[in-house]
This record gives structure tokens, C-alpha cells and sequence, in this order.
């Protein structure tokens, strides 16, 4: 087989039947006929020697485990095709191109904002798509090739990751504006195991919650689960209970205007550590380089993240 046989609008149906599961969504996604995408991805499937597709009558298509491996290189040999379109037209000039950055839920809200503004101001050539999920899905994402570089914990990283610290947060505990605690200097979870809990229910960060109370031989009176962080202030604001967090808006308030307040809190364990994630092939891309290098400046200047700058 001579790689030239392979062309790029076939790998571009191919990933667009994976990420709609289905031909017929793909087409429709692609602004093309359903035999065309069928006929093009079949080829392929007969080029390569292999069954990329599970077709199921009325419910779509799967990918089989060489058809996930093939789509996850296919988007990376495009977002390539992709940069060496603009390094074409655009020599000498800085990086430039679309990167598909993954950012964990938390902390997405807090400083996305700050570096996606700044990106557009300091590298108007590069663009980022942003992948929002809990730590399971940014690597996923990577895996897949969904995304080329994550900013999350380095909760459960696996061997082969090229993994950059760029910040530690320490963990504090958010209380109501009125609790009898909210004056003090700091708080220690003894002090507060007994109140009504509101945990972060998502992978990795609730064993991280729940790993300090076991580590003081303490027991959380869980009143209540969410996936969402501002759910939970929105609660504490409103005398519901009182959480952790580590990511700490500038703001006192919840997205409901309810005051919250946020101490130091003493547990003995370490703070957890944010990284840029990524894969070492993806990662070789100058527009990605140029991506991560600017979030791990900034960081380092800490200064952009604040909202009144």
C-alpha cells in the first residue's frame, strides 16, 4: 500500500462518521451525500486491509478497536495536513492553526477565560477548541485524539504522557457568609466533619475529598452530590452545607448572588497539582507547542488571572 492512495478526504469522513456515529450525521456534518461518505470510508476499509466500522441496522455505527486506533492517528495526520497548509501560506510567521485543547471542569470557568483572550491577543494565528469534561474524559480525549493537549490534575496520569506542572492549589473550605467560622483565620476539617457536606462527585476528585476525612479517621456527613461546582457555592450560599474546593473564584459570591466565604483549611495533605497533559506525538505540533508554552507562561506570571487587571 503507497500512502499516497490514502487520501485526506476520505481520513476527514472517516472521523466525522466517528464523531457523529453515524454515516448518514457525518454526511450531514460534511455537507455531502450518504453514499459518498459510504463508499469513500469502504475504500478505505479495503485500502487498509481492515473493518473500521460496526454497521448496526437503525442504530448507527461503532468503531471497531483497529477503527478507534485509525481515527485517533487520522485527526492527528489532519491537524498536521492542517499546519502545513498555513506554515504554506504564511511563512515565516509564528505558529499557526487550530489546537484541541481539553481543560477539566473546575478548572475551565476560572482560567480559560484569561488564557483564551490572551492567546487571541498575543497569537492571533493560533485558534483553540476546547474539550469541557472530568479527568476520565481529558484522557480519553488525549487517547482518542480528540484533543492534543489537557489542563487537569495529575490525578491517575498513565505511562507514556508528557505531563508539565504549572500550578499547586490547596485546598479550602467554602462556608456560608454567616457560618460561625466564617471569621476565622483558618478551619480544620474536625471542626466541620459533623455539618452537612456538599461533595464534587466526579472521578478522582471525590476519592481526593473524601481521602482527607479518611486520613483524620473522620466520617463527612454528605447531604449532597454534584458534578457541578457552582451548584455547590450556589448551595453553601444558601446555608445548605458547606464544601471544598481548590479552584477559588475572585468573587465572594455564588452565580446566584448568595455570599459565600472561603478559608484555609488544614488537613495534612498535599495541595493537588494542575499539568498540561499530552501525548509526546501530538505535542511535536508547533501550533500545540506554541499553545502550551503560552499557558505555561502564563501561569508563571499569575498576574492575568486576576479579573480586575
Amino acid at each position: 500500500m503507497q500512502l499516497a492512495n490514502l487520501s485526506l478526504r476520505s481520513l476527514r469522513y472517516l472521523v466525522a462518521v466517528a464523531d457523529a456515529s453515524s454515516v448518514t450525521g457525518a454526511a450531514r456534518r460534511m455537507h455531502v451525500s450518504q453514499p459518498s461518505v459510504s463508499e469513500a470510508v469502504a475504500a478505505l476499509e479495503a485500502e487498509l486491509g481492515l473493518a473500521l466500522l460496526l454497521r448496526h441496522h437503525a442504530r448507527g455505527v461503532t468503531l471497531t478497536p483497529a477503527g478507534a486506533r485509525v481515527v485517533a492517528e487520522a485527526r492527528l495526520l489532519l491537524r498536521h495536513a492542517e499546519d502545513f497548509l498555513h506554515a504554506s501560506v504564511s511563512l515565516g510567521q509564528e505558529a499557526a492553526g487550530e489546537v484541541a485543547m481539553g481543560c477539566f471542569l473546575t478548572l475551565a470557568p476560572r482560567y480559560l477565560p484569561a488564557l483564551l483572550a490572551g492567546l487571541g491577543r498575543d497569537a492571533p494565528g493560533l485558534s483553540v477548541r476546547v474539550e469541557e469534561g472530568d479527568h476520565d474524559e481529558m484522557l480519553a480525549g488525549l487517547t482518542a485524539g480528540r484533543t492534543e493537549v489537557a489542563l487537569t490534575y495529575d490525578f491517575g496520569m498513565f505511562e507514556g504522557q508528557e505531563v508539565t506542572r504549572v500550578a499547586e492549589l490547596a485546598p479550602v473550605a467554602v462556608l456560608p457568609a454567616k457560618h460561625r467560622l466564617a471569621r476565622a483565620a483558618r478551619v480544620t476539617l474536625s471542626q466541620l466533619a459533623a455539618e452537612p457536606f456538599l461533595l464534587l462527585d466526579l472521578p478522582h476528585s471525590r476519592d481526593y475529598f473524601l481521602g482527607m476525612f479518611r486520613a483524620q479517621g473522620l466520617t463527612p456527613e454528605i447531604a449532597f452530590r454534584s458534578r457541578n461546582q457552582e451548584l455547590l457555592r450556589g448551595l453553601v450560599g444558601n446555608g445548605l452545607g458547606w464544601t471544598i474546593q481548590n479552584v477559588q473564584p475572585e468573587s465572594p459570591y455564588a452565580i446566584d448572588g448568595s455570599r459565600i466565604t472561603s478559608l484555609p483549611l488544614e488537613t495534612g495533605l498535599p495541595p493537588v497539582r494542575v499539568v498540561l497533559a499530552a501525548l509526546p506525538g501530538p505535542a511535536s505540533r508547533p501550533a500545540v507547542r506554541a499553545v502550551a508554552r503560552y499557558i505555561r507562561e502564563a501561569f508563571q506570571r499569575g498576574g492575568m488571572f486576576d479579573p480586575r487587571r
